[in-house]
C-alpha cells in the first residue's frame, strides 16, 4: 500500500530547513544505509541534515561515509533532545513508529513540533506522522529512497556516498538479493548504483566478510550447540541466553544472519533466533514461500514485520517462550506441511 506520494516530501523541502534522520533501534544496513544516503544527498541542496540513531550501528556498518558524524543517543542524549527540538523535519527511516526507536527517544520525538515524515517498507505505520510513504512491496526502505530521488528528477545527486549507503540498504534487507523482491526494480537499481563507481566487491567483503573472532566462534557454538530442528513441523530454531551472549563478548550484530542459516535448512520452511537482553526474550522469525510469520510475531510476540521476515518479543523466561513458540507452530503443523520448496 502506498499513503501520498513522493512528491509530499519535496514540498516539504523548498527551501534549506533543518532535517533530523532518525533510525530505528538496534540499527541495521538498510535504517543506518538509508539514513546516511540521505544525508549525503539532502545537504547537496542546503540543508542542515543530522543523522540521529538510538545506540551504536554494527562495526560492519560503521566505515561507511558519514557515520562518524552519526549522533547516539544513548551516548549524549542532550544533544539529541537539543537536535530534535530544534529540527524543522523530522524523518523516521525504515521504521512504522516512533516506538521502535526505544523509549527515550520515543519520547522526544513523539512530543517534537517538527513536521514528521515517514518512509518505510514496513506494513501498518503509525498514523500519526504529517506525510506517510509507505510501500510494503518494496524490498528495502533504501529503494524507497532511491525512488524519490529518481521521481524528483535528481539522480545526478547520486555520488559514492550517497549510492555507498542505498546499495548496502538494499544488499543487506534483501540478504545479498535472496528475498524480498518482487520486481526488476531492485536489479536496475543496483545496476545505477554500480554505474556510480562504488566499490561493490569491498562493500560486500565489509559486510560479509569482517566477522570478529568472537563473531565467528559465537556463530559456531550456535549451529554446532544450540540449533534446534523439528523435521515433523519444518521448523528450526536458535537460542541464545545472555549469560552465552556474553561468553562470547556479543556486541550489537553479532548475531545479525544466525536466522538465515537455520532457515536455510533442506525442507525447513519456518526458523527464528532468540536472543536475551535485559529480561526481554528477543525473537527474529524468517520463513520461506507463503508462510506468513509477521502473522505469528504479531498476534502472539507484540511484533510485526513483513510475511517472511518478522520480529517480537516474549517478556518471560527463555524457557517459557521456547515452550510456548513451540505449541504455536504446532497449531500450524498444516499450513507448514503445505508449503511448496
Amino acid at each position: 500500500m502506498k499513503y501520498n506520494r513522493y512528491q509530499n516530501i519535496n514540498n516539504q523541502l523548498l527551501t534549506p530547513k533543518k532535517i533530523v534522520l532518525s533510525a530505528h533501534a538496534n540499527p541495521d544496513g538498510d535504517t543506518i544505509g538509508s539514513c546516511i544516503a540521505l544525508y549525503h544527498y539532502l545537504t547537496q541542496f542546503g540543508h542542515q541534515v543530522i543523522v540521529i540513531s538510538p545506540n551504536e550501528a554494527p562495526g560492519f556498518l560503521q566505515w561507511l561515509q558519514g557515520y562518524e558524524q552519526v549522533l547516539i543517543y544513548d551516548n549524549d542524549t542532550k544533544k539529541a533532545e537539543s537536535e530534535i527540538d530544534s529540527a524543522d523535519l523530522i524523518f523516521a527511516v525504515d521504521y512504522n513508529a516512533f516506538h521502535r526507536t526505544g523509549a527515550g527517544l520515543e519520547t522526544l520525538l513523539d512530543k517534537a513540533s517538527a513536521i514528521k515524515i515517514l518512509i518505510d517498507h514496513h506494513p501498518n505505520p503509525d498514523g500519526l506522522f504529517d506525510v506517510i510513504i509507505s510501500d510494503t512491496s518494496s524490498s528495502s526502505t533504501a529503494e524507497m529512497i532511491f525512488r524519490f530521488i529518481e521521481d524528483s528528477e535528481q539522480l545526478d545527486k547520486i555520488n559514492k556516498d550517497v549510492a555507498a549507503g542505498l546499495y548496502v540498504g538494499l544488499l543487506t534487507d534483501t540478504g545479498s538479493f535472496s528475498f524480498s523482491i518482487n520486481s526488476d526494480k531492485p536489479y536496475k537499481m543496483a545496476a545505477f548504483l554500480y554505474n556510480t563507481g562504488i566499490d561493490i566487491q569491498a562493500i560486500n567483503q565489509r559486510i560479509y566478510s569482517a566477522f570478529t573472532e568472537s563473531r565467528l566462534r559465537l556463530t559456531g557454538y550456535a549451529i554446532s550447540e544450540k540449533l534446534v530442528v523439528n523435521h515433523i513441523l519444518r521448523f528450526a530454531y536458535i537460542s541464545l541466553s545472555k549469560a552465552e551472549l556474553d561468553r562470547f563478548n556479543h556486541q550489537n550484530g553479532d548475531t545479525e544472519s544466525l536466522v538465515n542459516y537455520a532457515l536455510s535448512l533442506e525442507n525447513i520452511v519456518a526458523a527464528v533466533l532468540l536472543t536475551e537482553k535485559e529480561g526481554t526474550i528477543r525473537l527474529s522469525f524468517r520463513s520461506k514461500g507463503k508462510f506468513a510469520v509477521n502473522e505469528i510475531a504479531s498476534e502472539y510476540f507484540e511484533g510485526g514485520g513483513h510475511r517472511n521476515a518478522a520480529g517480537g518479543n516474549s517478556f518471560v523466561t527463555m524457557e517459557e517462550t521456547i515452550q510456548k513458540l513451540n505449541k504455536i507452530l504446532s497449531q500450524y503443523k498444516n499450513q507448514l506441511a503445505e508449503v511448496q520448496l
